[in-house]
């Protein structure tokens, strides 16, 4: 996903934890982050503390949507997911993506992963991968 596309509609969730998002319910009064994260990812389990982080400091100014992409036939495990999700403290709307349609959508291919979209819906930011939280951070400091 190129720089300044709009952000995809959030469609084709297998199941929504922690409640429903629409891209109507994201776009226009604050900035969004979107992280894809994996059960199978030790990686994904190690940066979620920071993004719990990001979470919590912005959480009146910005929209935190989580998007649980498989890697694997076990990370479709539902019981696995709430398991994940409830030990590593993701309390913001989980998109499960069993089909990989939002996947698809972000032309996604990596977990972790971070989308931020301005407040009209607009990708900002991208990064994939290990480190990188504090650019991450105030990349989002900006669009506030």
């Amino acid at each position: 996903m190129k720089l300044r596309t709009p952000m995809p509609e959030l469609g084709g969730a297998t199941e929504w934890l922690n409640g429903v998002r629409t891209r109507a319910d994201l776009v226009g009064e604050r900035p969004t982050l979107i992280h894809f994260w994996s059960v199978s990812c030790g990686l994904c389990k190690d940066m979620m503390p920071h993004i719990s982080t990001i979470r919590d400091k912005y959480r009146e100014r910005l929209n935190v949507v989580a998007v649980h992409m498989p890697r694997s036939g076990d990370d479709a495990d539902m019981g696995k997911i709430r398991e994940a999700a409830a030990a590593h403290g993701i309390t913001q709307p989980i998109f499960v993506d069993g089909a990989k349609e939002l996947t698809g959508a972000f032309g996604n291919r990596y977990v972790p992963a971070y989308y931020v979209f301005d407040k009209t819906g607009r990708l900002r930011h991208y990064q994939a991968g290990e480190g990188g939280m504090l650019m991450l951070e105030k990349r989002i400091s900006r669009l506030l």
